[in-house]
Order: C-alpha cells, then structure tokens, then sequence
C-alpha cells in the first residue's frame, strides 16, 4: 500500500467532490485526510487529500484529467521524505533548531548540506556530521558568487531551499532557477518593516508586538507569499537588542513551522497569497 498526497486546482463547479471521490474508488485508492478550499473571488476550488491504494498514480492522475476541467492542476505526490540544502550567514539559531530537529528524527526531511558565505557555522555544522560548503562572496561579484552556490546546490537536486537567516540578497536570476522552492524567514510581521534592521524600525516605531515571517521567496524583496507568522508581545522598557533577542525563538519557530507544511504537501501558492491544510 502507497501513501500519496492528492492536490487539486480546478475552476469551482457542482459535482467535483464526486468526480474526484469516485475515480479515487474506481482506481483502488482510499481516503484518509481531505481539506477543501474555494477561493470566491477567482472561483478557484483547492483540495489537499491523503490517499492510500494499491492503484497506480499516473493512472489515477489521467482518469482525474478527464472529469475535471481543462485549465485544472492535478498532482499526485508520494509521501515521502524530502531533500533540502540550507542556506545561512552568521546566526545560528533558526539553522541550529533545524539541526537539532534533523538529528532527533522529528524532521521528515534529510539536509544534503548547510552552504554559508561565512565559515563560522561550519563548527556547528560539523557537530551533526553534515556536509557544509564555505562559499565567500569577497573577491567577486553577486553574480559569480550565486553560480558557485548554485553549483553545490544542483550537485543535489534538493526539493526544498531552506534560507535560515541567509543574508544576502537574492538575484532574480536565482529565485527564477529555484521557483516556488526557496523558504525565507524575515524577522518582522510582514508587510511592516520590510528590508534591513526590522528590529530597529520596530524599536523607533515604538511597536507593542514584534513577529517574524516565513515565505515563499519571489523577486520582490520580503513580500513572496506568506505560509507561517507568529508574535511576541514587548513594551516601551525594550531595547531594540532586546527586541531581536525575544525575537529570535519566533523566529526559529516560524521557520521550522513552515518547513514542515511545506515538507508535508500542505502548502498551495496561488499569486502572492497561500492556501494552508
């Protein structure tokens, strides 16, 4: 018996639960978890769905293309554990917590390797037996920088790119290779405090809540579709070091949060915007 993950994008009509349900019992597959989504204002039907059979997935994936309209998106995806690489400069926290949850079991996923342009992660690194890539970037340009990571990274075909407080700016060229595979943490509420030194921009906004992000990364800078946020409250005794203090766990639980969506097939991006099951 297989486990697959069922995703359908399909203009909203009457009968689609049952076109879908009976090609599921007609191909031998059974359900096991169902969401649904109908997105209104673009009559866009979303569905995750969990399935477990004996039948054959492309099979299955042709018959649902013949009931459903032309324009649908239909994926049948294994359940399995996925590849990532991650990507980090010089803090430790969300790339630690990530670490940690990697070596205990209770991340369904297997890092391929950690790539810094720093070399003070590499220590850490190491403690978990993991392959880490060094990648300066003084001594050459943004370009010529992003080729020698895109090289590490391609070397592993990764499913997923795990930016965990990688601070650099990508190039269009990178998030256009990596598309809809690249997950940022930003270390704001976004849409407020865009860009560089959010903590400072909370702290001189006199702000009574600070938050951190995680996102799909697009070519606009912090503003790709959002999949987690969360906050923690703090007053005017707070300084901005002691916002980005407090802020650190949030952050670090944001990001794994919506790693694990993203691992588990639980994310659909539709434009700037997300459907989370």
């Amino acid at each position: 018996m297989q486990t697959y993950r069922l995703w359908i994008s399909t203009p909203d009509q009457p009968g689609l639960i049952y076109k879908i349900s009976k090609s599921l019992l007609d191909e031998g597959f059974n359900i096991e978890e169902n969401h649904e989504f109908v997105d209104k204002e673009g009559n866009l039907f979303l569905m995750r769905t969990e399935i477990v059979g004996e039948g054959a997935a492309d099979i299955l994936e042709q018959k649902l293309t013949t009931v459903l309209p032309e324009d649908s998106t239909i994926e049948v995806i294994p359940a399995r554990k996925k590849n990532i690489v991650v990507l980090g400069t010089k803090e430790a926290h969300c790339l630690g917590d990530i670490l940690i949850q990697h070596d205990s079991g209770e991340l369904t996923a297997d890092i391929q390797a950690v790539i810094s342009n720093h070399q003070v992660l590499g220590e850490l690194v190491q403690r978990f037996e993991l392959p880490f890539h060094h990648v300066t970037h003084e001594g050459c340009t943004r370009q010529e920088h992003e080729a020698q990571v895109m090289d590490i990274i391609d070397s592993f075909s990764p499913d997923l790119i795990v930016l965990a407080k990688y601070m650099r700016v990508l190039t269009p060229a990178f998030v256009e290779r990596y598309a809809g595979k690249i997950l940022n943490i930003h270390h704001s509420f976004l849409p407020a405090f865009v860009g560089a030194n959010p903590y400072k921009q909370a702290h001189q906004r006199g702000v009574k809540i600070i938050g951190a992000t995680a996102h799909v990364v697009s070519d606009d800078l912090d503003e790709g579709p959002i999949i987690a946020q969360n906050v923690v409250h703090v007053d005017h005794s707070y300084t901005w070091q002691a916002m980005r203090q407090a802020g650190r766990h949030v952050e670090k639980v944001v990001l794994t949060k919506a790693l694990e969506l993203l691992l588990e097939d639980r994310v659909f991006v539709f434009g700037n915007k997300t459907v989370v099951f």
